[in-house]
Protein backbone atom coordinates (compact mmCIF):
# COMPACT_ATOMS: atom_id res chain seq x y z
CA UNK A 1 0.00 0.00 0.00
CA UNK A 2 1.31 3.44 -0.94
CA UNK A 3 1.08 5.96 1.91
CA UNK A 4 0.81 9.67 1.12
CA UNK A 5 3.81 10.72 3.25
CA UNK A 6 6.56 9.72 0.76
CA UNK A 7 4.62 11.24 -2.13
CA UNK A 8 4.07 14.51 -0.26
CA UNK A 9 7.74 14.59 0.75
CA UNK A 10 8.84 14.08 -2.85
CA UNK A 11 6.48 16.69 -4.28
CA UNK A 12 7.54 19.29 -1.71
CA UNK A 13 11.22 18.47 -2.24
CA UNK A 14 10.81 18.92 -6.00
CA UNK A 15 8.94 22.20 -5.46
CA UNK A 16 11.74 23.38 -3.19
CA UNK A 17 14.31 22.49 -5.85
CA UNK A 18 12.42 24.52 -8.43
CA UNK A 19 12.12 27.44 -6.03
CA UNK A 20 15.85 27.40 -5.28
CA UNK A 21 16.71 27.29 -8.98
CA UNK A 22 14.39 30.23 -9.71
CA UNK A 23 15.75 32.18 -6.74
CA UNK A 24 19.37 31.73 -7.81
CA UNK A 25 18.49 32.65 -11.39
CA UNK A 26 17.00 35.89 -10.06
CA UNK A 27 19.98 36.56 -7.79
CA UNK A 28 22.43 35.98 -10.66
CA UNK A 29 20.23 38.01 -13.05
CA UNK A 30 20.19 35.12 -15.52
CA UNK A 31 18.46 35.75 -18.84
CA UNK A 32 16.75 32.36 -18.42
CA UNK A 33 16.27 30.21 -15.34
CA UNK A 34 16.69 26.41 -15.56
CA UNK A 35 12.89 26.12 -15.52
CA UNK A 36 12.58 28.49 -18.48
CA UNK A 37 15.39 26.71 -20.33
CA UNK A 38 13.63 23.37 -19.92
CA UNK A 39 10.38 25.00 -21.05
CA UNK A 40 12.13 26.27 -24.19
CA UNK A 41 13.39 22.75 -24.78
CA UNK A 42 9.85 21.42 -24.53
CA UNK A 43 8.72 23.98 -27.12
CA UNK A 44 11.60 23.08 -29.44
CA UNK A 45 10.80 19.36 -29.23
CA UNK A 46 7.02 19.67 -29.59
CA UNK A 47 5.86 18.31 -32.97
CA UNK A 48 4.15 20.82 -35.25
CA UNK A 49 0.64 19.32 -35.15
CA UNK A 50 0.75 19.13 -31.36
CA UNK A 51 1.99 22.71 -31.10
CA UNK A 52 -0.84 23.84 -33.37
CA UNK A 53 -3.41 21.93 -31.35
CA UNK A 54 -2.17 23.62 -28.17
CA UNK A 55 -2.24 27.10 -29.72
CA UNK A 56 -5.75 26.49 -31.08
CA UNK A 57 -6.99 25.76 -27.56
CA UNK A 58 -5.02 28.19 -25.40
CA UNK A 59 -3.95 30.90 -27.88
CA UNK A 60 -1.61 33.43 -26.29
CA UNK A 61 -1.62 31.48 -23.00
CA UNK A 62 0.78 28.97 -24.57
CA UNK A 63 3.78 30.25 -22.64
CA UNK A 64 2.29 29.90 -19.12
CA UNK A 65 1.08 26.47 -20.21
CA UNK A 66 4.60 25.45 -21.26
CA UNK A 67 6.00 26.47 -17.88
CA UNK A 68 3.11 24.83 -16.03
CA UNK A 69 3.64 21.57 -17.92
CA UNK A 70 7.30 21.47 -16.89
CA UNK A 71 6.41 22.23 -13.26
CA UNK A 72 3.79 19.46 -13.20
CA UNK A 73 6.23 16.99 -14.76
CA UNK A 74 8.94 17.83 -12.21
CA UNK A 75 6.51 17.55 -9.31
CA UNK A 76 5.30 14.18 -10.62
CA UNK A 77 8.88 12.94 -10.85
CA UNK A 78 9.42 14.33 -7.36
CA UNK A 79 6.55 12.19 -6.10
CA UNK A 80 8.25 9.16 -7.65
CA UNK A 81 11.56 10.10 -5.99
CA UNK A 82 9.75 10.41 -2.66
CA UNK A 83 8.21 6.98 -3.10
CA UNK A 84 11.59 5.42 -3.86
CA UNK A 85 13.56 7.37 -1.26
CA UNK A 86 13.47 4.84 1.56
CA UNK A 87 13.24 1.51 -0.27
CA UNK A 88 15.22 2.31 -3.43
CA UNK A 89 17.63 5.07 -2.44
CA UNK A 90 20.03 4.54 -5.36
CA UNK A 91 17.18 4.64 -7.84
CA UNK A 92 15.82 7.83 -6.26
CA UNK A 93 19.23 9.53 -6.30
CA UNK A 94 19.67 8.56 -9.95
CA UNK A 95 16.35 10.16 -10.85
CA UNK A 96 17.33 13.38 -9.03
CA UNK A 97 20.62 13.27 -10.92
CA UNK A 98 18.75 12.95 -14.22
CA UNK A 99 16.64 15.98 -13.31
CA UNK A 100 19.77 17.98 -12.58
CA UNK A 101 21.48 16.83 -15.77
CA UNK A 102 18.36 17.58 -17.80
CA UNK A 103 18.16 21.09 -16.37
CA UNK A 104 21.87 21.69 -16.91
CA UNK A 105 21.81 20.49 -20.51
CA UNK A 106 18.74 22.61 -21.21
CA UNK A 107 20.61 25.64 -19.86
CA UNK A 108 23.80 24.98 -21.81
CA UNK A 109 22.18 24.43 -25.21
CA UNK A 110 20.38 27.76 -25.02
CA UNK A 111 21.83 30.99 -26.43
CA UNK A 112 22.03 32.40 -22.91
CA UNK A 113 23.59 29.31 -21.30
CA UNK A 114 26.07 29.90 -18.50
CA UNK A 115 27.87 28.23 -15.60
CA UNK A 116 25.63 30.18 -13.22
CA UNK A 117 22.60 28.55 -14.82
CA UNK A 118 24.12 25.10 -14.34
CA UNK A 119 24.90 25.99 -10.71
CA UNK A 120 21.27 26.98 -10.18
CA UNK A 121 20.16 23.61 -11.55
CA UNK A 122 22.64 21.69 -9.38
CA UNK A 123 21.66 23.71 -6.31
CA UNK A 124 18.02 22.86 -6.96
CA UNK A 125 18.89 19.16 -7.00
CA UNK A 126 20.91 19.50 -3.82
CA UNK A 127 17.98 21.26 -2.13
CA UNK A 128 15.72 18.42 -3.18
CA UNK A 129 18.00 15.77 -1.69
CA UNK A 130 18.61 17.76 1.48
CA UNK A 131 14.91 18.25 2.08
CA UNK A 132 14.15 14.55 1.56
CA UNK A 133 16.79 13.69 4.13
CA UNK A 134 15.34 16.23 6.52
CA UNK A 135 11.83 14.83 6.10
CA UNK A 136 13.19 11.36 6.79
CA UNK A 137 15.02 12.44 9.94
CA UNK A 138 12.21 14.55 11.38
CA UNK A 139 9.24 12.34 10.56
CA UNK A 140 10.81 8.92 10.91
CA UNK A 141 8.42 6.17 9.80
CA UNK A 142 5.36 8.29 10.61
CA UNK A 143 3.73 5.36 12.42
CA UNK A 144 2.90 7.10 15.70
CA UNK A 145 1.08 10.36 16.48
CA UNK A 146 4.26 12.20 17.47
CA UNK A 147 5.96 11.43 14.15
CA UNK A 148 2.83 12.32 12.18
CA UNK A 149 2.57 15.69 13.95
CA UNK A 150 6.23 16.35 13.30
CA UNK A 151 5.73 15.54 9.63
CA UNK A 152 2.72 17.84 9.33
CA UNK A 153 4.62 20.69 11.01
CA UNK A 154 7.50 20.11 8.63
CA UNK A 155 5.15 20.11 5.64
CA UNK A 156 3.66 23.41 6.77
CA UNK A 157 7.03 25.10 7.31
CA UNK A 158 8.42 23.84 4.00
CA UNK A 159 5.31 24.89 2.05
CA UNK A 160 5.53 28.37 3.53
CA UNK A 161 9.25 28.50 2.76
CA UNK A 162 8.67 27.44 -0.85
CA UNK A 163 5.98 30.10 -1.25
CA UNK A 164 8.27 32.79 0.19
CA UNK A 165 11.32 31.78 -1.85
CA UNK A 166 9.35 31.20 -5.04
CA UNK A 167 7.34 34.41 -4.69
CA UNK A 168 10.42 36.40 -3.75
CA UNK A 169 12.33 35.08 -6.74
CA UNK A 170 9.50 36.18 -9.07
CA UNK A 171 9.48 39.64 -7.53
CA UNK A 172 13.26 39.81 -7.88
CA UNK A 173 13.08 38.55 -11.45
CA UNK A 174 10.52 41.25 -12.25
CA UNK A 175 13.09 43.74 -11.02
CA UNK A 176 15.82 42.00 -12.99
CA UNK A 177 18.72 44.40 -13.27
CA UNK A 178 19.10 43.87 -16.99
CA UNK A 179 15.36 44.29 -17.57
CA UNK A 180 15.46 47.57 -15.67
CA UNK A 181 18.43 48.67 -17.75
CA UNK A 182 16.75 47.74 -21.04
CA UNK A 183 13.49 49.41 -20.07
CA UNK A 184 15.46 52.52 -19.14
CA UNK A 185 17.35 52.41 -22.45
CA UNK A 186 14.07 52.08 -24.33
CA UNK A 187 12.57 55.01 -22.44
CA UNK A 188 15.64 57.12 -23.18
CA UNK A 189 15.46 56.68 -26.96
CA UNK A 190 14.91 60.08 -28.50
CA UNK A 191 13.10 59.68 -31.80
CA UNK A 192 11.51 62.44 -33.86
CA UNK A 193 7.87 62.95 -32.90
CA UNK A 194 5.75 60.27 -34.57
CA UNK A 195 2.09 61.14 -33.95
CA UNK A 196 -0.30 58.34 -34.78
CA UNK A 197 -3.47 59.46 -36.54
CA UNK A 198 -5.99 56.95 -37.85
CA UNK A 199 -6.67 57.77 -41.52
CA UNK A 200 -10.06 59.29 -42.23
CA UNK A 201 -12.65 56.65 -43.04
CA UNK A 202 -10.55 53.71 -41.77
CA UNK A 203 -12.48 53.20 -38.53
CA UNK A 204 -16.25 52.84 -38.99
CA UNK A 205 -16.89 53.36 -35.28
CA UNK A 206 -19.22 50.39 -34.89
CA UNK A 207 -20.20 49.90 -31.25
CA UNK A 208 -18.74 46.72 -29.77
CA UNK A 209 -16.00 46.34 -32.39
CA UNK A 210 -12.34 46.79 -31.63
CA UNK A 211 -10.54 49.80 -33.10
CA UNK A 212 -9.06 49.72 -36.60
CA UNK A 213 -5.67 50.54 -34.98
CA UNK A 214 -4.78 47.86 -32.45
CA UNK A 215 -3.19 49.29 -29.25
CA UNK A 216 0.21 47.81 -28.41
CA UNK A 217 -1.12 46.27 -25.19
CA UNK A 218 -3.79 44.36 -27.16
CA UNK A 219 -1.64 43.24 -30.09
CA UNK A 220 -1.45 39.46 -30.21
CA UNK A 221 1.82 37.78 -29.32
CA UNK A 222 2.71 34.31 -30.58
CA UNK A 223 6.38 33.30 -30.47
CA UNK A 224 8.57 30.67 -28.84
CA UNK A 225 10.29 32.92 -26.27
CA UNK A 226 9.14 32.15 -22.72
CA UNK A 227 11.13 35.17 -21.60
CA UNK A 228 11.57 37.93 -24.22
CA UNK A 229 15.24 38.61 -25.04
CA UNK A 230 16.59 41.70 -23.28
CA UNK A 231 18.79 43.55 -25.74
CA UNK A 232 20.47 46.89 -25.16
CA UNK A 233 20.01 48.94 -28.35
CA UNK A 234 23.55 50.24 -27.90
CA UNK A 235 24.80 46.63 -28.17
CA UNK A 236 22.45 45.44 -30.91
CA UNK A 237 23.87 44.56 -34.32
CA UNK A 238 22.52 42.89 -37.43
CA UNK A 239 24.99 40.91 -39.51
CA UNK A 240 24.06 40.55 -43.20
CA UNK A 241 26.05 37.82 -44.96
CA UNK A 242 25.80 34.78 -47.20
CA UNK A 243 25.21 35.16 -50.95
CA UNK A 244 26.02 38.86 -51.04
CA UNK A 245 28.69 40.95 -52.72
CA UNK A 246 29.42 42.96 -49.58
CA UNK A 247 28.81 41.81 -46.02
CA UNK A 248 27.37 44.44 -43.71
CA UNK A 249 26.87 44.90 -39.98
CA UNK A 250 24.26 47.41 -38.86
CA UNK A 251 23.91 49.05 -35.46
CA UNK A 252 20.76 50.50 -33.96
CA UNK A 253 22.10 54.00 -34.53
CA UNK A 254 22.76 53.14 -38.17
CA UNK A 255 19.05 52.44 -38.59
CA UNK A 256 18.01 55.64 -36.84
CA UNK A 257 20.47 57.68 -38.91
CA UNK A 258 19.01 56.36 -42.15
CA UNK A 259 15.70 58.02 -41.32
CA UNK A 260 12.52 56.15 -40.48
CA UNK A 261 9.47 55.73 -42.66
CA UNK A 262 6.05 54.70 -41.35
CA UNK A 263 3.60 52.19 -42.78
CA UNK A 264 0.28 50.77 -41.64
CA UNK A 265 0.56 46.98 -41.77
CA UNK A 266 -1.72 44.23 -40.49
CA UNK A 267 0.10 41.16 -39.16
CA UNK A 268 -1.56 37.77 -38.87
CA UNK A 269 -0.47 34.50 -37.29
CA UNK A 270 -0.72 31.33 -39.36
CA UNK A 271 -2.37 29.76 -36.30
CA UNK A 272 -5.31 32.15 -36.54
CA UNK A 273 -8.45 30.01 -36.93
CA UNK A 274 -11.56 31.07 -38.84
CA UNK A 275 -12.99 33.97 -36.83
CA UNK A 276 -9.88 34.09 -34.62
CA UNK A 277 -8.17 37.08 -33.01
CA UNK A 278 -4.50 36.32 -33.71
CA UNK A 279 -4.33 39.35 -35.98
CA UNK A 280 -3.68 43.04 -35.39
CA UNK A 281 -3.13 46.29 -37.26
CA UNK A 282 -0.81 49.15 -36.36
CA UNK A 283 1.64 51.66 -37.81
CA UNK A 284 5.27 50.52 -37.87
CA UNK A 285 8.33 52.72 -38.30
CA UNK A 286 11.63 51.53 -39.72
CA UNK A 287 13.89 51.23 -42.74
CA UNK A 288 13.35 49.44 -46.04
CA UNK A 289 14.58 45.85 -46.27
CA UNK A 290 14.86 46.19 -50.04
CA UNK A 291 17.25 49.12 -49.74
CA UNK A 292 19.48 47.15 -47.39
CA UNK A 293 19.52 44.17 -49.74
CA UNK A 294 20.34 46.44 -52.65
CA UNK A 295 23.31 47.80 -50.70
CA UNK A 296 24.83 44.42 -49.93
CA UNK A 297 24.21 43.13 -53.47
CA UNK A 298 22.29 39.86 -53.59
CA UNK A 299 24.05 37.31 -55.76
CA UNK A 300 22.33 35.37 -58.55
CA UNK A 301 20.66 32.16 -57.44
CA UNK A 302 19.70 33.38 -53.95
CA UNK A 303 15.98 33.13 -53.24
CA UNK A 304 15.65 33.32 -49.45
CA UNK A 305 16.55 35.41 -46.44
CA UNK A 306 17.17 33.28 -43.36
CA UNK A 307 16.67 35.56 -40.36
CA UNK A 308 17.62 34.59 -36.82
CA UNK A 309 16.43 35.97 -33.52
CA UNK A 310 18.62 36.69 -30.50
CA UNK A 311 17.16 33.57 -28.83
CA UNK A 312 18.01 31.31 -31.79
CA UNK A 313 14.59 31.11 -33.50
CA UNK A 314 14.72 31.48 -37.27
CA UNK A 315 12.56 31.71 -40.36
CA UNK A 316 12.97 31.85 -44.13
CA UNK A 317 11.44 34.65 -46.21
CA UNK A 318 11.26 34.71 -50.03
CA UNK A 319 13.60 37.38 -51.40
CA UNK A 320 11.09 38.12 -54.16
CA UNK A 321 8.61 39.38 -51.55
CA UNK A 322 11.25 41.50 -49.83
CA UNK A 323 12.34 43.24 -53.02
CA UNK A 324 9.08 43.90 -54.90
CA UNK A 325 8.50 47.37 -53.45
CA UNK A 326 6.11 46.56 -50.62
CA UNK A 327 6.68 48.11 -47.17
CA UNK A 328 8.87 45.27 -45.87
CA UNK A 329 10.95 46.84 -43.14
CA UNK A 330 13.26 46.50 -40.21
CA UNK A 331 10.94 48.11 -37.69
CA UNK A 332 12.01 50.00 -34.58
CA UNK A 333 8.70 51.67 -33.67
CA UNK A 334 5.17 50.42 -33.11
CA UNK A 335 2.29 52.87 -32.82
CA UNK A 336 4.73 55.76 -32.76
CA UNK A 337 6.90 54.54 -29.87
CA UNK A 338 9.95 52.27 -29.61
CA UNK A 339 8.97 48.63 -29.97
CA UNK A 340 7.76 47.04 -26.73
CA UNK A 341 10.20 44.43 -25.45
CA UNK A 342 7.61 41.67 -25.99
CA UNK A 343 7.17 42.71 -29.62
CA UNK A 344 10.82 42.61 -30.65
CA UNK A 345 12.68 45.56 -29.12
CA UNK A 346 15.00 46.92 -30.31
CA UNK A 347 14.48 45.71 -33.92
CA UNK A 348 12.14 43.29 -35.67
CA UNK A 349 10.95 42.46 -39.17
CA UNK A 350 7.59 43.46 -40.62
CA UNK A 351 6.59 42.04 -44.03
CA UNK A 352 3.10 42.69 -45.44
CA UNK A 353 1.38 39.76 -47.09
CA UNK A 354 3.12 36.88 -45.30
CA UNK A 355 2.17 35.03 -42.15
CA UNK A 356 4.46 35.85 -39.23
CA UNK A 357 6.09 32.43 -39.05
CA UNK A 358 7.95 33.09 -42.32
CA UNK A 359 8.59 36.79 -41.96
CA UNK A 360 8.07 38.58 -38.64
CA UNK A 361 11.30 37.79 -36.81
CA UNK A 362 11.48 39.61 -33.48
CA UNK A 363 14.76 40.55 -31.78
CA UNK A 364 16.45 39.90 -35.13
CA UNK A 365 20.28 39.80 -35.11
CA UNK A 366 21.34 37.84 -38.21
CA UNK A 367 20.47 37.74 -41.90
CA UNK A 368 21.86 35.09 -44.20
CA UNK A 369 21.08 35.46 -47.89
CA UNK A 370 20.75 31.90 -49.14
CA UNK A 371 18.43 29.44 -50.91
CA UNK A 372 15.42 27.57 -49.58
CA UNK A 373 17.09 24.32 -50.61
CA UNK A 374 19.91 24.95 -48.12
CA UNK A 375 17.93 25.15 -44.86
CA UNK A 376 14.77 24.30 -42.96
CA UNK A 377 13.57 26.97 -40.56
CA UNK A 378 12.02 26.42 -37.12
CA UNK A 379 8.38 26.02 -38.15
CA UNK A 380 8.95 24.48 -41.57
CA UNK A 381 10.79 21.66 -39.80
CA UNK A 382 7.54 21.07 -37.93
CA UNK A 383 5.27 20.73 -40.93
CA UNK A 384 4.29 24.29 -41.89
CA UNK A 385 4.52 25.50 -45.47
CA UNK A 386 7.73 27.02 -46.75
CA UNK A 387 6.52 30.43 -47.97
CA UNK A 388 3.33 31.32 -46.10
CA UNK A 389 1.40 33.89 -48.19
CA UNK A 390 -1.61 35.41 -46.42
CA UNK A 391 -5.00 34.03 -47.40
CA UNK A 392 -8.16 36.09 -47.69
CA UNK A 393 -9.97 36.19 -44.37
CA UNK A 394 -12.98 37.86 -42.79
CA UNK A 395 -14.57 37.86 -39.37
CA UNK A 396 -17.84 38.87 -37.70
CA UNK A 397 -17.18 40.85 -34.51
CA UNK A 398 -20.68 42.14 -33.74
CA UNK A 399 -22.99 40.71 -32.74
CA UNK A 400 -21.09 37.99 -30.90
CA UNK A 401 -21.78 34.35 -31.56
CA UNK A 402 -24.55 33.16 -29.25
CA UNK A 403 -25.59 36.68 -28.33
CA UNK A 404 -29.23 37.70 -28.15
CA UNK A 405 -30.10 41.07 -29.67
CA UNK A 406 -33.28 43.11 -29.68
CA UNK A 407 -35.57 43.06 -32.71
CA UNK A 408 -35.25 45.96 -35.09
CA UNK A 409 -32.30 47.87 -36.56
CA UNK A 410 -29.03 46.06 -35.80
CA UNK A 411 -25.51 46.53 -37.12
CA UNK A 412 -23.47 43.52 -38.18
CA UNK A 413 -19.77 44.35 -38.39
CA UNK A 414 -16.26 42.99 -38.47
CA UNK A 415 -12.96 43.02 -40.34
CA UNK A 416 -11.58 41.49 -43.54
CA UNK A 417 -8.01 41.21 -44.86
CA UNK A 418 -5.74 40.09 -47.66
CA UNK A 419 -2.52 41.95 -47.01
CA UNK A 420 -0.69 43.36 -50.02
CA UNK A 421 -3.57 42.47 -52.32
CA UNK A 422 -6.35 44.34 -50.57
CA UNK A 423 -10.08 43.88 -50.10
CA UNK A 424 -12.54 44.94 -52.80
CA UNK A 425 -15.76 43.98 -51.05
CA UNK A 426 -17.43 42.12 -48.19
CA UNK A 427 -20.75 40.28 -48.27
CA UNK A 428 -22.98 38.91 -45.53
CA UNK A 429 -25.58 36.18 -45.78
CA UNK A 430 -28.38 35.97 -43.24
CA UNK A 431 -29.90 32.50 -43.05
CA UNK A 432 -30.71 31.38 -46.59
CA UNK A 433 -31.11 34.86 -48.04
CA UNK A 434 -28.95 36.09 -50.92
CA UNK A 435 -25.55 37.60 -50.12
CA UNK A 436 -25.78 41.30 -49.25
CA UNK A 437 -22.91 43.76 -49.86
CA UNK A 438 -21.53 45.47 -46.76
CA UNK A 439 -19.99 48.90 -46.43
CA UNK A 440 -16.20 48.74 -46.10
CA UNK A 441 -13.84 51.31 -44.63
CA UNK A 442 -11.33 53.39 -46.56
CA UNK A 443 -7.76 52.30 -45.81
CA UNK A 444 -4.37 53.83 -46.69
CA UNK A 445 -2.98 50.76 -48.47
CA UNK A 446 -3.60 47.16 -49.43
CA UNK A 447 -1.48 46.07 -46.48
CA UNK A 448 -4.11 46.60 -43.78
CA UNK A 449 -7.37 45.03 -42.84
CA UNK A 450 -10.65 46.82 -43.53
CA UNK A 451 -13.60 47.23 -41.24
CA UNK A 452 -17.04 46.46 -42.66
CA UNK A 453 -20.64 46.86 -41.53
CA UNK A 454 -24.14 45.97 -42.66
CA UNK A 455 -27.44 47.35 -41.36
CA UNK A 456 -29.89 44.56 -40.57
CA UNK A 457 -33.55 44.68 -39.62
CA UNK A 458 -33.42 41.83 -37.10
CA UNK A 459 -36.55 39.69 -36.76
CA UNK A 460 -37.38 37.45 -33.79
CA UNK A 461 -35.93 33.96 -33.82
CA UNK A 462 -32.58 32.21 -34.31
CA UNK A 463 -30.44 33.36 -37.22
CA UNK A 464 -27.24 32.26 -38.94
CA UNK A 465 -24.84 34.99 -40.10
CA UNK A 466 -22.03 34.27 -42.58
CA UNK A 467 -19.37 36.59 -44.00
CA UNK A 468 -17.08 36.37 -47.01
CA UNK A 469 -14.66 38.81 -48.64
CA UNK A 470 -13.54 39.44 -52.20
CA UNK A 471 -9.95 40.53 -52.68
CA UNK A 472 -8.78 43.35 -54.95
CA UNK A 473 -8.00 40.83 -57.70
CA UNK A 474 -11.67 39.79 -57.76
CA UNK A 475 -11.14 36.41 -56.07
CA UNK A 476 -13.93 35.47 -53.65
CA UNK A 477 -12.92 33.99 -50.32
CA UNK A 478 -13.30 30.22 -50.48
CA UNK A 479 -15.91 28.42 -48.38
CA UNK A 480 -13.77 25.27 -48.33
CA UNK A 481 -12.74 24.49 -44.77
CA UNK A 482 -9.02 23.95 -44.15
CA UNK A 483 -7.06 23.72 -40.94
CA UNK A 484 -4.38 26.26 -40.06
CA UNK A 485 -1.72 23.61 -40.67
CA UNK A 486 0.22 23.73 -43.00
CA UNK A 487 -0.27 27.25 -44.36
CA UNK A 488 -3.33 28.97 -42.89
CA UNK A 489 -7.03 28.30 -42.34
CA UNK A 490 -9.75 28.83 -44.94
CA UNK A 491 -13.55 28.91 -44.77
CA UNK A 492 -16.34 31.35 -44.00
CA UNK A 493 -16.86 32.66 -40.47
CA UNK A 494 -20.37 31.65 -39.42
CA UNK A 495 -22.15 32.56 -36.19
CA UNK A 496 -25.57 32.05 -34.65
CA UNK A 497 -27.49 34.84 -32.91
CA UNK A 498 -30.86 35.07 -31.26
CA UNK A 499 -33.30 37.91 -31.71
CA UNK A 500 -35.94 38.47 -29.07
Amino acid sequence: MITPRPLVSGVLAAAAGLAVGEALAAVFSLRESPLQAVGQGVIALTPGPMAEAIISVVGTADKPLAIASVVVAVLALGALVGRWWEAHRTRAMALVGLLVIGGSVAVLVRTYGSAAGVFASVAGGAAMIGLLQLFERVAGEGVNPTERRAFLRMVTFVAIGIAVVGGGSQVLAARHRRRRDIEAARAAINLPARPVTVPAGADLGVSGMGPWNTPNRDFYRIDTALSPPLIDPAEWTLRIHGMVDREMTLTYQDIIDRGLTDAWVTLCCVSNPIGGDLIGNTVWGGVSIKELLDEVGVQPGADALLSTSDDGWNCGTPLAVLTDGRDAMLAVTMNGEPLPIAHGFPVRQVVPGLYGYVSATKWVIDWEITTFSDFEAFWTQRGWGERGPIKTGSRIDVPRSGETVAPGPTTIGGVAWRQHVGIEGVEVRIDDEPWKPAEISTVPSADTWVQWKLDWEATPGEHSLVVRATDAEGVVQTADLADVLPDGATGHHTISVGVG
